[in-house]
């Protein structure tokens, strides 16, 4: 078997939810050995976010957390502390996603970890950063869309605020935590030095706005590309679709011709050029949401591709895993869970060549592999029958 990049690098796994998981779950899928350190009883928050016939395994927990090893562990006793310690000292990474200063008081800081392994890559994902006034406030994706000025922006002014249902914050945020650490670890391949790695939710929404950023800091003006004059999400007699009309010399003529006008609507001149169209916006949108009306999804998106422009129908996620494209781009896959029966997932969204990523493990059960993980690590039956007995393995 072709080895996977990461094969040969231990991580040491604190997280839960989904910032972190997110994370560390990539890093398995391509080689790397994820202990994810539990809460005993209850495991990560996941485990229990949602009321499942499944219970602890339920698909919320399943759909981030293969290729991970689970081990119980009392973390605030003494004897739970020494087996992280003793984890630690043979791992390359430890990730964590708890509010800023949990790690140090926990005894697992950055200092502390790093006098016991100099190699250790400690990487954490926080809502808000280690310093600043926010630095103890939780890390939430709501939260941070509000606090970076994601939710405040919208197609118009006269739409109400609201959630994005998706969790945004927290998958990018785990992306750049993942990032960064393949990075500390190219750099550990030259230096020997293990190093700190932090994002926080709050740095990544800002960092996905840097156009729209760029402007307000350069310009003093907002952009916004859902208020585009000549885009939008339109209803049609059986649905809806989205259209782009940019990157073209004259969309709108070309949007003229899609929706049978029956007139180059920007040969008027109060639509002639981009500014004009942009202060006559609610009038075009007018004009597009009665015509795509008028007919069927299927009907107004094969004349808008006639026209070579931007178009898609709005679908569901339904709709949209089941399409062919999902499996041709091989983004399902099936898992035989031991309690959970066959579990539908997302495959990793990164495909490479000659490493593809693979399931090697399952998500595992609360505590499936203490005994494994600890005996490897020098653990005698006697001494686990110890640390049972003591509450601080489970």
């Amino acid at each position: 078997m072709t080895a996977l990049p990461l094969d040969g690098v231990t991580v040491v796994d604190f997280t839960q939810v989904y910032l972190g998981p997110s994370c560390t779950q990539l890093l398995g899928d391509f080689g790397a050995d994820v202990i994810k350190i539990e809460r005993p009883g209850t495991g990560d928050l996941s485990r229990t976010s949602i009321v499942d016939p499944a219970g602890l395994d339920n698909p919320v927990f399943l759909s981030i957390n293969r290729n991970k090893r689970s081990v119980t562990v009392n973390t605030r006793s003494d004897q739970g502390k020494q087996v992280i310690l003793d984890l630690v000292r043979d791992a390359d990474v430890v990730v964590s996603n708890f509010r800023s200063g949990v790690m140090d008081r926990l005894g697992f800081g950055y200092e502390q970890l790093r006098a016991l392994n100099p190699r250790l890559i400690w990487a954490s994902g926080t809502g808000f950063g280690v310093d600043g006034p926010y630095r103890h406030k939780g890390g939430q994706d709501v939260l941070a869309q509000a606090y970076s000025g994601v939710m405040w922006r919208r197609a118009s002014d006269d739409l109400p605020l609201s959630v994005y249902p998706t969790t945004l914050c927290d998958y990018t945020t785990g992306m750049h935590l993942m990032q960064g650490i393949l990075l500390a670890l190219l750099a550990r391949e030259r230096s020997g030095e293990g190093q700190r790695v932090e994002v926080a939710m709050y740095d990544s929404m800002l960092h996905m706005q840097m156009q729209e950023a760029c402007m307000q800091l350069n310009r003093g003006r907002e952009i916004n590309w859902a208020a585009m004059p000549l885009s939008g999400v339109f209803e049609t007699t059986d649905g809806a679709l989205c259209m782009v009309g940019a990157f073209k010399q004259n969309p709108l003529r070309d949007i003229s011709v899609a929706l049978e006008l029956g007139e180059d609507l920007s040969e008027r001149p109060e639509y002639g050029t981009l500014s004009d169209q942009i202060e006559h916006r609610p009038a075009l949108q007018r004009i597009f949401r009665e015509r795509f009306a008028a007919n069927s999804t299927d009907y107004w998106v094969k004349r808008l591709e006639e026209q070579d422009l931007l178009c898609a129908p709005v679908r569901t996620l339904e709709e949209a895993l089941a399409d062919e494209q999902t499996e041709v781009n091989r983004m399902l896959l099936d898992m035989p869970h031991p309690t959970a029966g066959t579990v539908r997932a997302l495959n990793a969204p990164i495909h490479l060549s000659a490493t593809p990523a693979e399931v090697r493990r399952v998500p595992p059960r609360l505590g499936e592999h203490s005994d494994e993980v600890l005996t490897e690590h020098g653990y005698s039956p006697a001494q686990l029958t110890a640390l049972r007995a003591a509450g601080a393995v489970e």
